[in-house]
């Protein structure tokens, strides 16, 4: 289908955004259960309420649009998640599994800061305001998920790199105390 006009075209996107968010709140139960740590966990289980409040957003935009939300496949998340999908697959570490699963998380981010930022501008351009607000508010919370992530990283990736280096005397390197620093870990059996 042709695009002709930025009308069309803001759209077009905010129903790839849509299917999207609907494909996010699918994978991340899957991500919060794969998770070691109840820190990063407990993140994928406040993301995934977010998610939902993001699709009503879309969904009163589409209303005040007089558009229906469905009719797109967001090809790009559905790539994105796939990595997600096979990252719960791996066998490994808990903590370099919980790395690689806030890597994936955070490639999902950012493809959804760049949509949303785009339709928000758009929206601003087409003089759509309320648009604009409800998008802007997506926007930043996309960022502040991104952002707890990064801290959450920030723990788990010095006790990942521990686990892949071996034991710390071995090497005569003094590392910092990576399991303190990671947070809490979920005691849970691994099948």
């Amino acid at each position: 289908m042709p695009i002709n006009d930025l009308q069309e075209l803001f759209v077009n996107e905010l129903q790839d955004l849509y299917d999207a968010e609907k494909r996010i709140t699918k994978a991340l139960p899957k991500m919060a259960k794969a998770a070691d740590s109840e820190e990063l966990s407990s993140a994928f289980t406040e993301h995934l309420t977010q998610t939902q409040e993001h699709i009503v957003r879309l969904e009163r935009i589409f209303e005040s649009l007089g558009e229906k939300p469905g009719g797109q496949k967001c090809e790009g998340m559905e790539g994105l998640l796939e990595e997600g999908r096979e990252m719960i697959d791996e066998e490994g570490e808990a903590a370099v599994k919980d790395a690689g699963l806030i890597s994936a998380a955070q490639k999902v981010e950012h493809y959804e800061m760049a949509g949303y930022g785009a339709v928000r501008t758009w929206a601003q351009v087409l003089g759509n305001d309320e648009a604009a607000d409800l998008l802007q508010l997506t926007l930043d919370e996309e960022a502040s998920a991104d952002k707890k992530l990064t801290e959450i990283a920030e723990g788990l990736n010095l006790e990942a790199a521990g686990q892949e280096t071996g034991a710390e005397e071995e090497s005569g390197r003094s590392r910092p105390r990576a399991r303190q620093a990671a947070g809490s870990r979920k005691t849970k059996s691994r099948h």
